[in-house]
């Protein structure tokens, strides 16, 4: 049998970037696609076309509870090849839908499949490193992952120039199977053998019972899905913000490419000042910025002070930050859930992006269906969630359990 040789630190990165782009294309790439699904499949409640970004979402945290423990069983390698499988085969049913209900079945299916990148994808990283190394190899992940979604909805333009929506599906087909590819060719398993832990119902509730009664892993859950649900709230309500409040639908796509590049500042400055700074330093830091930059962004535009010509500007700016946020949190996240949870990694990383990932699109979606033609009601949606995840991040002193 040939053993693979491993990967250099940096193909790892761009690996492991690959894998987790395929959640962040699925869903960016189908954001100039909602006015066309929302005119062919629901032209009587437009707004509905936005649960097209949920569902996916909705199934992506439902798979996570399963591909995680499967991980930790039989292996990461063949549980991310199982999940594409399923990833494209929801792919497929998109491209043949012709109904929303069809639809949204199929993006919850295609949901379920990418749990695989990123909750097995996180697993992976964590056999190799830990701590605020990990943390730091997380962070380089997500700088170079931006570069995908910062493109994805002008591909997704680009595309429909030569088809309907549905031929976003097809790239989404092209994708996986070519990442994929990559990973069973080049990256050996990173679970050893003698770490592999049974598949038993009882190992499972040991497991959860371990990770409910760890403290950092549940105030990191709860940051995450605040963190997430201002994500997915701003994806959600960012075409119609740009059609209906600023007439640049047509112009969507490169302002979106812009706002993405720009957040990839957040990413970079994370890998420079995580290692002297600390975990809960730096995310306390950017929660505050956020809700700080929100309120004032909220006050100034609800109020009329601001002058017209600055509130497009005001609200690039503030959408910088919402990315910006991402890769300056989530990375952090993680690595302090996991910090003490290497021996049940496959299940903690399902557990913790499941959770967090539900709990994101149930509070996001009242958000994004209050969606008015303006953007104070995503603002202030943001400005709770970023104001509660501040909050809770005062309660993360140092690694403990609760007693």
């Amino acid at each position: 049998m040939t053993v693979l040789k491993s990967p250099s630190q940096r193909e790892f990165v761009a690996m492991m970037a690959m894998l987790f782009a395929t959640t962040a294309l699925s869903i960016d790439a189908m954001l100039p696609a909602l006015p066309r699904i929302a005119a062919e499949l629901t032209p009587n409640d437009v707004n509905q076309a936005q649960l097209v970004i949920s569902l996916f979402f909705a199934g992506l945290g439902c798979g996570t509870l399963i591909a995680g423990p499967v991980s930790d069983s039989i292996g990461r390698k063949i549980t991310l090849t199982i999940c594409a499988a399923i990833y494209l085969l929801g792919a497929l049913l998109c491209v043949l839908a012709h109904s929303l209900e069809m639809l949204l079945f199929a993006r919850f299916l295609q949901g379920v499949g990418a749990c695989g990148p990123r909750a097995v994808g996180m697993a992976m990283v964590r056999d190799l490193y830990r701590g605020r190394e990990m943390a730091r190899i997380v962070s380089f992940v997500m700088m170079v992952f931006a570069l995908v979604p910062a493109g994805a909805p002008l591909v997704g333009q680009g595309l429909m120039f030569f088809g309907s929506w549905r031929i976003i599906f097809v790239a989404f087909l092209v994708f996986a199977v070519l990442v994929q590819s990559w990973v069973l060719l080049r990256q050996p398993e990173t679970l050893r053998p003698e770490t592999r832990r049974r598949l038993r119902v009882g190992l499972l509730v040991q497991a959860a019972k371990e990770l409910l009664h760890h403290r950092i892993a549940l105030i990191s859950t709860a940051c995450q899905a605040l963190t997430s649900g201002c994500l997915v709230a701003t994806l959600s309500s960012q075409q119609g913000i740009f059609e209906q409040r600023f007439d640049r639908a047509a112009t969507f796509p490169l302002w979106f490419m812009l706002i993405a590049l720009c957040s990839i500042a957040g990413s970079f400055t994370n890998t420079r000042t995580v290692v002297h700074y600390g975990m809960r330093a730096v995310v306390s830091a950017t929660y505050a910025g956020q809700l700080g930059l929100t309120l004032i962004i909220l006050g100034l535009d609800a109020s009329g002070i601001m002058p017209a010509v600055l509130v497009f500007p005001a609200h690039i700016l503030w959408s910088i930050g919402i990315f910006a946020m991402m890769g300056l949190s989530m990375g952090n996240l993680n690595a302090l859930a996991m910090e003490d949870l290497g021996h049940i990694a496959g299940f903690a990383s399902s557990m913790i992006t499941a959770v967090s990932t539900v709990v994101s699109v149930l509070i996001a979606v009242p958000v994004g269906l209050a969606f008015n033609g303006t953007q104070l009601p995503l603002m202030i949606g943001v400005a709770v969630f970023s104001g509660l995840a501040l909050a809770l991040m005062q309660l993360v002193k140092r690694p403990a359990r609760i007693s």
